[in-house]
């Protein structure tokens, strides 16, 4: 099995921000947070560092971590400075998890994607709505999606030297992923109820939770509609079938 752990020889953001981490939380006067608000969680104050810990080991269920991840990050918003590294510490087991998997193959990348997934929550930290649901997980998918972009931006950058300047239709999909999901849909391949719903829960802000509860419907239900759609675009992609000009079902041609 592949381990997402990462040996780290350099100092990298992550890096850096745990040594931060690491001075806010030592004695004599550690940064300590209020436990006794937050449901199912020690009825006392903690330091941070011991917060962490318990976040790690224990499993606790999402109103709890709502709960507290909205006041850690009001403190960060309210508190200044300190709360913003103390709360980018509590996350950071998570953070550098997420980074790893996505250095996974990409060692050149991996001190940009440390940088782009730190700074990707620290911008949810200062901006995500913290009255919507799964604020917890959405700040990870904003981390999550910052890192990622990386090796998109690297993947469009480097271009082979030889490579001809005329225009040309390359063999397979390229571009947006929309513009990928909107061919699959024009040629019926999906519907486009099943193009918005990959769109909006694996490359936009919707939680697939969100989807579901405005349907009336379970959140299983959807992952199983979205998976088999992501199949059939996968299996399209694989035979060429959306690459190069196509007909749609109102009878307009899409150039590739």
């Amino acid at each position: 099995m592949a381990t997402t752990t990462r040996t780290r020889t350099a100092t990298t953001a992550l890096t850096s921000a745990e040594k931060a981490f690491e001075l806010l939380t030592c004695e004599p006067a550690p940064l300590v947070f209020d436990a006794r608000p937050v449901p199912g969680m020690p009825d006392t104050t903690l330091p941070l560092d011991r917060l962490r810990t318990l976040l790690v080991y224990e499993r606790y269920d999402s109103d709890t971590t709502d709960v507290l991840w909205r006041q850690l990050a009001r403190h960060a918003r309210e508190w200044g400075p300190a709360w913003v590294v103390g709360a980018i510490g509590v996350a950071l087991p998570a953070l550098t998890q997420l980074a790893a998997r996505l250095s996974q193959g990409q060692p050149r990348l991996a001190d940009d994607i440390d940088s782009e997934v730190l700074a990707g929550f620290l911008q949810a930290l200062r901006t995500t709505d913290l009255d919507r649901p799964r604020l917890w997980l959405r700040m990870c998918w904003t981390a999550w999606r910052a890192g990622a972009a990386v090796i998109k931006d690297d993947e469009g950058e480097e271009l082979p030297l030889d490579l001809s300047s005329g225009s040309r239709s390359p063999r397979m999909p390229y571009g947006h992923p929309d513009l990928l999901l909107g061919r699959a849909a024009a040629a019926g391949l999906i519907t486009d109820e099943a193009a918005e719903l990959i769109s909006a829960t694996r490359f936009g802000d919707t939680l697939i939770e969100e989807l579901a509860a405005e349907e009336g419907t379970s959140a299983s239900a959807l992952r199983m509609r979205r998976r088999r759609a992501e199949r059939v675009v996968a299996a399209a992609v694989t035979r060429g079938d959306l690459s190069g000009p196509f007909r749609s079902s109102t009878g307009t041609g899409e150039a590739a």
